[in-house]
């Protein structure tokens, strides 16, 4: 028996769209730079670790800055509020 011709999954229309859309894409740096995708650089298996060290390192680096800011006290003694 013959096998009935199978039809495209899409039209050749939206197939030309889809393919001037891929064309017209960024490249894979430019979205690195633009913080859509992340570096890879890492292991996906490491990166998740690598993100959860680099948020710590700037929360320490935050709390340390806090902690050497002046209080309110002190800026008004000075003029400063």
């Amino acid at each position: 028996p013959a096998v009935p011709a199978r039809k495209p999954s899409i039209d050749p229309q939206t197939a030309e769209k889809l393919e001037k859309h891929l064309n017209q894409r960024p490249e894979k740096h430019d979205l690195v730079e633009r913080n859509i995708l992340k570096d890879d650089h890492v292991a996906p298996s490491l990166q998740a670790a690598k993100e959860k060290l680099q948020r710590s390192q700037l929360e320490d680096k935050l709390e340390h800055a806090l902690q050497q800011r002046p209080r309110p006290e002190e800026l008004v003694k000075e003029g400063i509020l």
